[in-house]
C-alpha cells in the first residue's frame, strides 16, 4: 500500500543582486528625511512596509527576523527612539511575517492589505510593550493616529508591493 501525504508547494521568490539591499537603505533614507519635509509623511511606515514585503516573499525564518533586526536598528540610529526598539519590533514582525508567508497566500492584494494591517498592529504592540516594560514609559496601546497609519500604510502596501514584486528575478 503506496500511502503519499501530497505536500503544498510553496515558491520562495529570489531577487536581483543589490535588491533587497537598495530597497531597505532607500526606504531607510525616505523613513530619515520624509517626515522632515512632510508632515503627512510622519503616518508612513516605509521600513516596516519592507521588512514585511521581504519576509512574506523568503519565507524564512531566520532570514525574516535577521532583516527585521538590521532594518529595526539601522532605524533606531537614524531615529530619536532608544536604541533597540524598532529593532526589537521588526524583528518579531520579520520573522512572523516569514513564518506566515509560507502557509498562506501573499500574492493577492486583499491578503496583502490584511496582513500590512495585522503585522503593522503587531509592530505597534511590541514596540509600545517594550517602551512599558523596559523604558518604564505609559503609552498608550492603541490611539486614533494609530489606527490611520495602520490603513494608509496598509493601502500604501497595495501600490508598492506590486512595484517590489518585479525585482524578482525569474
Amino acid at each position: 500500500m503506496d500511502v503519499r501525504i501530497e505536500q503544498q508547494h510553496v515558491e520562495v521568490h529570489k531577487f536581483y543582486a543589490g535588491a533587497v539591499v537598495g530597497t531597505v537603505l532607500l526606504a531607510l533614507v525616505l523613513q530619515a528625511f520624509l517626515p522632515l519635509h512632510f508632515r503627512w509623511a510622519s503616518n508612513i511606515e516605509l521600513t516596516l512596509l519592507v521588512t514585511i514585503y521581504f519576509a512574506l516573499s523568503r519565507r524564512n525564518p531566520s532570514s525574516g527576523l535577521l532583516l527585521g533586526m538590521v532594518i529595526g536598528l539601522a532605524q533606531d540610529s537614524l531615529g530619536h527612539t532608544p536604541l533597540g526598539l524598532y529593532g526589537i519590533s521588526k524583528t518579531v514582525v520579520g520573522f512572523f511575517a516569514s513564518s506566515f508567508g509560507s502557509r498562506i497566500d501573499v500574492e493577492h492584494p486583499i491578503s496583502r492589505f490584511l496582513l500590512t494591517l495585522f503585522f503593522f498592529y503587531i509592530h505597534d504592540f511590541v514596540f509600545v510593550l517594550t517602551q512599558r516594560v523596559l523604558l518604564a514609559q505609559r503609552e498608550p496601546f492603541i490611539t486614533p493616529r494609530l489606527i490611520i497609519s495602520s490603513v494608509v500604510n496598509a493601502t500604501l502596501a497595495l501600490a508598492l508591493f506590486p512595484l517590489l514584486d518585479r525585482l524578482r528575478s525569474s
